[in-house]
């Protein structure tokens, strides 16, 4: 088995704390001594050896720093971001270089806060197997567990076979209302789609060929561009997208397996703060905060002066030499809209 973690990101979603160079996978979550990254590939250990990082060039210095022990030509850098669907094709492409076509490969996230190894270990392992010994692509969906409306979701078709946990695909879903995500969660036959899948070389080719043979062309592309030295210029040509629009949604005999570990995105500070250990009144401070009748709210100051906080309810406070961020926690979702405003307004010189 082998696994591939993507460690894109434009680091928006967290601003300040994470930046185009230095996006949330880098980031220490919870006082914890490991980065996202670090805890993701700790896990990647848990199911095989044969593990690769895929990373763009703004930020491959830090994640070479952090996985200091991984052998350099496991690290496939992108020259530049060019969506899911082709960084897969990369990697696909570097790894067809020297390993075995019908090893299932894993591709795995780097951002993604996990704390059930075990539970990890299992369902990559189940969908492994599935993979293998039915010729197809596997995906791992999570149980939702509220009804969220800023995922994508996985509708299940019944049991591959009889006693087992792998289920057929009957259709994906696009990001709900909150009505329709209610009826989601209580039909039980929907999983959150978190990009996370599991087949081989030759699977994904022979899946490319049949559904998607505009990607199978950049693939080709890519493959004989890998042989005269002109892989990043090519890469550069090639138009962004996401593998779930440009293939995974068009295969039709696709499998996934219910993933039995808890999972969260931490797409906001919302999620960030509920990935962490608060206290009795709701609030994580971390740096050097003082405050007076703070409740569920996150602090975090990296400066070495005081942030003072009085008042506050429900809100994120976030001082770091890139900026200063406050914001309503239930509005934090807007914070990636912010980060590009002022990342536009830097390169225009304001």
């Amino acid at each position: 088995m082998i696994v591939v973690i993507i460690a894109g990101g434009s680091g928006t979603r967290l601003w300040p704390l994470s930046t185009p160079d230095f996006p949330k996978h880098l980031l220490r979550v919870n006082g914890d001594n490991n980065s996202i990254l670090q805890n993701t590939y700790l896990r990647a250990k848990k199911l095989t050896n044969k593990i690769y990082v895929v990373s763009d060039s703004s930020h491959i210095k830090h994640v070479k720093e952090q996985l200091a022990e991984l052998k350099d030509n496991h690290f496939l850098v992108e020259p530049t971001r060019r969506g899911t669907a082709n960084c897969i094709l990369a990697a696909l492409v570097k790894l067809a270089e020297h390993e075995d076509p019908d090893e299932p490969i894993a591709f795995i996230h780097a951002d993604h806060f996990i704390r059930d190894t075990k539970g990890f270990v299992y369902s990559f392992k189940l969908a492994t197997q599935a993979a293998t010994a039915q010729g197809r692509i596997v995906l791992v969906g999570v149980e939702p567990t509220y009804p969220a409306t800023g995922f994508g979701y996985i509708k299940k078709d019944g049991l591959l076979e009889e006693e087992s946990l792998v289920y057929c695909v009957d259709s994906f879903k696009e990001k709900p209302d909150f009505e329709t995500a209610q009826g989601y969660q209580k039909s039980g036959d929907y999983l959150w789609n978190c990009g996370y899948f599991v087949g081989s070389i030759n699977v994904f080719k022979a899946k490319m060929k049949h559904f998607a043979p505009d990607l199978f062309a950049s693939f080709d592309l890519l493959t004989k561009a890998n042989l005269d030295d002109s892989f990043d210029q090519t890469y550069l040509g090639l138009d962004s997208d996401a593998i779930d629009y440009a293939l995974i949604e068009k295969v039709q005999d696709l499998l996934v397996v219910p993933a039995s570990f808890d999972w969260m995105d931490l797409g906001s500070y919302a999620d960030l703060a509920s990935a962490v250990n608060s206290d009795r009144a709701g609030n994580y401070f971390k740096g050097w905060v003082e405050s007076f009748e703070v409740t569920n709210s996150y602090v975090e100051n990296q400066e070495s002066k005081p942030v003072a906080v009085i008042g506050l309810d429900n809100c994120v406070v976030i001082n770091t030499k890139e900026g200063i961020l406050v914001a309503r926690k239930d509005l934090s979702q807007k914070v990636g809209e912010i980060a590009k405003l002022i990342a536009s307004q830097k390169e225009a010189g304001k």
